[in-house]
């Protein structure tokens, strides 16, 4: 059947399952959005490509498919580039599709050209640009293919404008050629039964999970199954949290340089580790030639290149977690490891628990932010936030908990970057993967609101709640117009402490208290009232008393609603690694804590 290439990408779409795409159309890609007009794929319009690709971000880390964003050529295209480079980091599988301008115009600096590919290079896991419009649905087929094989990923396809009006013959191809299909890796039997008796044999075991270990389907089931037979205490990175439920008696909680003190501890004084989807970054570790001084590490992951990058394993096994982990549970359920091997070791966890828990006092008056007492007077007569006489101030910790417990441990929440990402880190102990979405490799801030609608869209049977900071909101909060247009509900709690709080706290503590470029109160506008202005409830709290009050009418709220704590400036996330410093080298309260 013939149709124009246009016609014939909207179809490959549909072959591959997509029922949605992101995206903000211009000039050099009207051709496929005028395919787009009565395909049957839903298109949710952005209000920047930015928030476009974040967005296709959250849709596919929440579903597990791949997200799709479309943007027109130069600007709209290189507007895309943060979101694939956090998508590339994170392994998060997308496909963008980016018009371009007309062939016999390439080259010449034309009107809105960019060359994508070459800006791309290193931005996504492979890209294209389709020449030839009879190439156009093998590329798409490599495209999907790549985006969602062994470690996920973005890949680009660059279409010119003249291509997408010529006309093909659509067949959409069923295959891969062979040469194209990448093998899976196989499974060095020796290896695997070597870890197993490693572990069996291991007085002070650890196991990390990593974001990876959400990506292979079933994967999460086998981790919390080895961990229970063999007695492991349980620790994640950052992208790994939900994939070991937060709620089970061996979680240990995260790890790294806002890692929880007992975290740290296993790590560093673990015999064996277990590591499973991670990349070892530099968050994670610490200073490297210090990270598990006395560990031999084992380390699954299904992309080899990760082996040996950042931390030389004792023994590396390449594939799907899932299956890996499987091969695995069986040698060990074989092996029959002793009972009560590991208790000591568990209770020394349990003791740097009680010792250093999540959060420590700051030893400092603050001041007492102005309330409207007619707003006390109403809640304390309605009996609902136990109001009392002398307010007291908003602290992180009360945002988050309240969180915590209004909507449970199985709803997802979104992060923007900075303290507020690191609170919720630690306060909204997730016990399902795929519900603790947020930018860990690149940590780009605007992240949170656009990938909250995404997220939502692909599980709308949940509730979904997005946690960002006055910095980061800022960056594309104009997205609260989608979430009108698509009519989401989203509880957006925005953690407003009036500063770049994450670059105020290591000017504070690494800098002299040197504050520079820091305060952002002075135009920052009301959060509340701007949600009003896009007719979204809006709730603004700056009182202890008042915090449970309004994230229950927030999960109460049908539509849209967004609640701006203002909470006190000066607050810190601990625990804290210095840059540059060991994992046991932490900063814990107002004073470092030096174990080793």
């Amino acid at each position: 059947m013939e149709c124009t290439a246009a016609h014939g990408l909207v179809r490959a779409l549909k072959a591959e399952g997509v029922e949605l795409v992101f995206g903000y159309p211009g000039g050099a890609i009207l051709p496929i959005y005028d395919a787009l007009l009565a395909s049957g794929i839903r298109h949710v319009l952005t209000r920047h490509e930015q928030g476009a690709v974040h967005a296709a971000e959250g849709y596919a880390t929440a579903s597990g498919q791949v997200g799709v964003v479309i943007a027109t050529s130069g600007p709209g295209a290189t507007n895309l580039v943060t979101g694939l480079v956090d998508a590339l980091r994170d392994s998060v599988p997308l496909v963008a599709i980016t018009g371009q301008v007309p062939r016999n115009l390439m080259g010449r600096d034309s009107f809105q050209e960019a060359d994508m590919v070459g800006i791309t290079m290193s931005a996504t896991k492979h890209n294209y640009v389709v020449r030839n419009s009879a190439d156009l649905l093998p590329t798409l087929r490599e495209a999907f293919y790549l985006a969602r094989s062994g470690r996920p990923g973005p890949v680009l396809v660059d279409i010119p404008k003249d291509v997408a009006y010529e006309t093909i013959a659509y067949q959409y191809p069923p295959a891969l050629a062979p040469h194209l299909l990448q093998p899976p890796p196989v499974l060095n039997r020796a290896d695997l039964e070597h870890a197993a008796d490693l572990l069996v044999e291991a007085t002070r075991p650890v196991m990390i999970c990593g974001g990876g270990a959400m990506t292979s389907p079933g994967s999460p089931q086998l981790l919390t199954a080895v961990a229970e037979l063999l007695q492991v205490p349980v620790t994640t990175t950052l992208m790994g949290l939900g994939g070991f439920s937060g709620a089970h008696p061996l979680y240990t909680g995260m790890l790294g340089m806002h890692g929880l003190y007992a975290a740290n501890m296993a790590v560093q004084q673990a015999d064996v580790i277990l590591a499973v989807g991670m990349r070892f970054d530099d968050r994670a570790t610490g200073k490297r030639k210090h990270f598990a001084p006395n560990a031999r590490i084992i380390h699954i992951d299904i992309d080899p290149a990760e082996l040996g990058k950042n931390v030389q394993p004792y023994i590396g096994l390449v594939g799907d977690a899932a299956s890996i982990l499987g091969e695995l549970l069986q040698v060990l359920q074989e092996r029959s490891p002793a009972a009560g091997k590991t208790s000591n070791w568990l209770a020394q966890v349990r003791d740097w628990h009680r010792q250093h828990p999540v959060w420590v006092e700051r030893r400092r008056e603050f001041r007492v932010p102005f309330v409207n007492p007619e707003v006390l007077k109403q809640v304390a007569s309605a009996n609902q936030a136990g109001a009392s006489a002398t307010p007291a101030p908003v602290r992180p910790e009360d945002v988050l908990r309240a969180i915590q417990v209004v909507f449970g441990s199985d709803v997802p929440i979104v992060t923007d970057v900075g303290q507020h990402q690191m609170w919720a880190a630690h306060f909204c102990l997730r016990t399902q993967p795929r519900t603790f979405l947020t930018s860990g490799g690149f940590g780009t801030m605007g992240f949170g609101l656009p990938a909250g609608i995404g997220a939502w869209l692909a599980r709308p049977e949940k509730e979904l709640v997005v946690v960002t900071g006055d910095g980061s909101f800022q960056m594309n909060l104009q997205e609260l117009g989608t979430v009108v247009a698509e009519k989401i509900p989203l509880r957006i709690m925005v953690v407003n402490n009036g500063h770049l709080g994450m670059v105020r706290q290591w000017q504070e503590l690494f800098y002299d208290r040197r504050y520079s470029a820091v305060d952002i109160r002075s135009g920052t506008p009301d959060f509340a009232r701007l949600a009003e202005a896009y007719g979204i409830r809006g709730i603004k709290v700056d009182c202890r008393e008042l915090v449970p009050w309004a994230v229950n009418e927030a999960h109460k709220h049908p539509g849209p609603v967004l609640v701006e704590f203002q909470v006190l400036e000066e607050e810190n996330v601990y625990p804290m690694v210095s840059p540059g410093g060991a994992n046991d080298e932490m900063i814990i309260g107002e004073a470092p804590v030096q174990s080793r």
